[in-house]
């Protein structure tokens, strides 16, 4: 079975199908290359710009800005570039900071999913279709003569678009499921750094306002 047969014997809805999985492959190849590129820097940029920060806060001000195109970079850039912003003021924009990038990771997903669940319904109408035309091109006095020995080819020629639709629904869910995955671990690392960046600067916090507390206040002379 070649690529020519599928397209002439899968009726009109072949075409939508053939549609939706150039769709599905350009969104994979999107996803697939940028996951890529985050999953082998990140481990890099987490150790430099933590490491900088338990050492020296400005250096990781620093470190993260050199990082801004790589997501975990603009994750703890965006607080870290803040002029001494209260605790909680720290902590909401590690937050804002991390669903922005999470909504950018779920790009594409909503293309596969569409394609996971119009493929199997556009492929069972073809063969809807296609048996309504093997069928009714018969009646009840044709009925074990040789005229209906094309009905049987027709029948199997409307699975095509059966066949077609299933397939590119499987390969979209097998890829979109890896994505979610990799989405999943993706949430426990921004927790994991944006808890550790956070409680650091809460000591940093505490340390500063001791000092503050510390220093003597001036006196006023109002003699």
């Amino acid at each position: 079975m070649s690529f020519e047969d599928i397209i002439d014997k899968g009726g009109f809805t072949i075409w939508p199908l053939l549609f939706l999985s150039i769709l599905a492959l350009g969104s994979i190849f999107d996803r697939a290359w940028f996951w890529a590129r985050v999953l082998i820097q990140e481990r890099q940029i987490l150790m430099s710009v933590m490491d900088a920060a338990y050492r020296n806060w400005d250096a990781a001000v620093d470190v993260a800005r050199d990082y801004r195109d790589h997501p975990i970079g603009r994750f703890l850039f965006a607080p870290l570039s803040l002029a001494e912003p209260e605790p909680d003021v720290f902590h909401l924009a590690l937050e804002a900071s991390a669903d922005d990038e999470l909504a950018l990771m779920r790009r594409g997903d909503k293309i596969l999913e569409a394609v996971i669940a119009l493929s199997p319904l556009l492929g069972l109408l073809g063969t809807v279709l296609g048996l309504i035309n093997s069928l009714g091109s018969i009646s009840i006095s044709d009925l074990g003569t040789s005229s209906t020995a094309g009905v049987t080819l027709g029948i199997g020629e409307s699975l095509y678009s059966t066949a077609a639709g299933l397939f590119v629904a499987i390969v979209s869910l097998c890829a979109y499921r890896v994505f979610q995955a990799l989405l999943s671990g993706q949430i426990r690392i921004f927790r994991k750094a944006g808890s550790d960046l956070e409680v650091l600067y809460r000591q940093r916090w505490l340390e500063q306002s001791e000092i503050e507390r510390s220093e003597p206040k001036p006196v006023l002379d109002i003699t």
